[in-house]
C-alpha cells in the first residue's frame, strides 16, 4: 500500500498516481489533498493522527513550500513503514506517531538516473518527478531494504515539534494547533483536563463555556469545549464554527480554567 497526502487539490495528485502506477501495482490510498496550502505543521498534525491507523505502508506526503530550493528530499523509515516527502519537518511527527522517536532518515539523490523526469533547477513538481518514483521504488524494494537503495544516503532531517501546554493548578494554557474543516479549533491541551468536568462550565480565556462529551451536549449554534478523536481539547460550536465563535485561529493562545 502507498498512501498519498498533499495540499495540491486537483488534478496534480493524478500525475503522481500515474507515475506510481507506471512503476508498481501497489494499492494507492488518498489520505487528503485539500490540506491548508504550504503549512507543514498542520499536515504533520493530521498525518500523526491518521497514519497509525494504517497497516505497514509507504506514506507519500508532499506539503512543500520549499520546492525549488536546496531542501532535501527524504525517505524516513519507521519500522515496517516508510514516509517520503520534503525535508521541512512534516515527516517527523507522524514517524513518532508510528512509535519511532528517532527514525532512520535518508536523503534522496534527485539527479540519479532513477528520476529521469526531473526538470533540474526549473522543476516545480517534485511530487511527480522525485517523490512519486521514490515511493514506488521503496515499495518495490521493500521498506526493510531501504539502506540498499543506491540513490539514498543517511542524513539528519529537519524536525518539527508541537509546543507543550502549561498545566498548573486549576488552569491549562496552550495554543490552537489546527482548525479542521468544520471550524473546530484543536488545541494542544490534553483532553484529560476535561474528563471529570463534562456537564460543568469551564472558563476559556476568561469566559464561561460548557464542557460536554459531544457537540450535541448544547443547542445548535452554542459554544462548547470538548475532546476530539485525537484526544485534545477542542473549541467548538454545535452546527457552527468554533474558530469564529471563539475568535481564534492557528497559533492563538488559549487558557482553560476549571
Amino acid at each position: 500500500m502507498i498512501t498519498l497526502t498533499s495540499d495540491f487539490g486537483e488534478p496534480y495528485p493524478a500525475a503522481m498516481k500515474g507515475v506510481i502506477y507506471s512503476r508498481t501495482d501497489a494499492r494507492l490510498v488518498d489520505v487528503a489533498h485539500n490540506l491548508p496550502r504550504q503549512e507543514p505543521r498542520t499536515a504533520a498534525f493530521w498525518l500523526r493522527e491518521v497514519l497509525p491507523w494504517f497497516p505497514p505502508a509507504v506514506h507519500l506526503a508532499v506539503i512543500d513550500p520549499g520546492v525549488g530550493t536546496d531542501r532535501q528530499a527524504l525517505v524516513i523509515r519507521a519500522g515496517d513503514s516508510a514516509l517520503i516527502g520534503p525535508d521541512n519537518g512534516v515527516l517527523m511527527p507522524p514517524a513518532r506517531g508510528l512509535g519511532y522517536p528517532d527514525p532512520e532518515a535518508f536523503a534522496i539523490d534527485p539527479d540519479h538516473e532513477a528520476f529521469p523526469a526531473t526538470g533540474g533547477e526549473g522543476s516545480t513538481f517534485d511530487g511527480r518527478d522525485v517523490f512519486a518514483p521514490a515511493a514506488a521504488a521503496v515499495h518495490e524494494a521493500g521498506v526493510e531494504k531501504v539502506r540498499k537503495i543506491e540513490w539514498l544516503s543517511e542524513t539528519d532531517p529537519e524536525d518539527l515539534w508541537f509546543p507543550d501546554p502549561d498545566l498548573r493548578g486549576r488552569e491549562a494554557s496552550g495554543e490552537v494547533l489546527v482548525v479542521d474543516r468544520f471550524g473546530n479549533a484543536v488545541t494542544n491541551v490534553p483532553g484529560d483536563v476535561l474528563m471529570d468536568r463534562f456537564g460543568e462550565e469551564v472558563a476559556v480565556n476568561g469566559t464561561a463555556v460548557p464542557a460536554e462529551r459531544s457537540y450535541a451536549g448544547v443547542e445548535p449554534g452554542h459554544r462548547l469545549v470538548t475532546v476530539g478523536g485525537h484526544g485534545n481539547v477542542e473549541l467548538a460550536v454545535n452546527a457552527g464554527r468554533g474558530d469564529e465563535a471563539f475568535g481564534v485561529g492557528v497559533g492563538s493562545e488559549v487558557t482553560i480554567s476549571y
